[in-house]
């Protein structure tokens, strides 16, 4: 251990040292990376195809599913191959591109949350207006927007975190190169860098969550006062999972990044981890399929498609 922590990188320490179970987290991960991996895919296929779902809603729910492989892929095929090559070894450099995308992707995925629920606002609340708002140039240059501004946040995170001055053993208790484990490791006081930044980015997120709430205010009080059952029904399927994903992103992303890290770290705090890195990536696309019936009937008539087209070249064959 003391080899690799002199050797100018990190030494990932994961969920065990021991052998048989870091080969148990390996295929958990991999199976989780799979699903997001086939669930985002999905949604990114049938949103392009599909002629139905051109609006700005699936497009923005297209660019939250290249963001949720992009998030999880940042960190979880890492892990897997340190679990499976038994070495936590991780470079400087590596470390250091993980920390910029990671907290790049984090942050372009809170702007696109905060967009789509503005994209429901402006359909519900301003319909007469909602084509001039969220006309195909403005959703271009608003996403461009998102993903500068995380570009941004990404090269404020990293040159935060690597001005400090690594005195103690560079041991990382998580899975990932975490900034918060990071910035446990300085024994003087130029962590604050890192501290300015997470404080900056989490007035940021406090005021895009106050946005989406407010959004949501005039959003069910329009909603409520639809005399139609079916109309209620149709904007609660769009409506509330994305109110579950934001609450759920932004709750497990505060808790890890805003509280205090502790000397010995627990097993709530990896678990704190999973749920804010590799959960969300699965989740999503099953949480906006299971209430959407657009997105469930583009996907029934994509597979009966696909079965009609193999039956019809098996039957040309024979």
């Amino acid at each position: 251990m003391t080899n690799v922590t002199t050797m100018g990188g990190f030494l990932l320490m994961g969920f065990s040292d021991d052998h048989e179970l870091q080969i148990f987290y390996a295929l958990l991960f991999l199976g989780i990376y799979l699903l997001a991996l086939m669930g985002n895919f999905t949604i990114i296929i049938i949103t392009i195809l599909d002629q139905s779902l051109q609006s700005p809603m699936y497009y923005f729910l297209r660019q939250l599913s290249l963001l949720d492989l992009s998030l999880i892929s940042v960190t979880v095929p890492q892990s897997i191959d340190n679990s499976l090559t038994h070495n936590g070894y991780i470079s400087y450099g590596q470390c250091m591109f993980q920390i910029f995308f990671f907290t790049s992707f984090a942050w372009i995925e809170m702007a696109i949350l905060t967009l789509m629920s503005y994209d429901r606002y402006a359909a519900i609340c301003l319909p007469l207006r909602y084509e001039l708002i969220m006309c195909p140039a403005n959703c271009k240059w608003i996403v461009i927007a998102a993903w500068l501004s995380g570009g941004i946040s990404g090269i404020l995170y990293t040159a935060a975190t690597f001005s400090i001055k690594f005195c103690r053993a560079k041991i990382i208790h998580q899975f990932f190169c975490d900034v918060p484990q990071l910035a446990k490791l300085s024994c003087s006081h130029d962590y604050f860098g890192v501290i300015g930044v997470s404080a900056f980015m989490a007035v940021m997120a406090f005021v895009c969550f106050i946005f989406i709430i407010f959004s949501y205010i005039h959003i069910f009080s329009t909603v409520l006062r639809i005399r139609s059952a079916e109309g209620q029904s149709k904007v609660f399927s769009t409506c509330l999972p994305h109110l579950f994903v934001v609450c759920f992103y932004i709750s497990t992303g505060t808790f890890a990044y805003l509280k205090p890290t502790s000397d010995s770290p627990t097993a709530s705090d990896l678990v704190t981890s999973v749920f804010y890195t590799a959960i969300p990536p699965v989740l999503n696309p099953i949480i906006y399929s299971l209430r959407n019936e657009a997105l469930k009937g583009a996907l029934r008539k994509s597979l009966l498609q696909g079965v009609f087209t193999r039956r019809k070249v098996f039957f040309s064959c024979c």
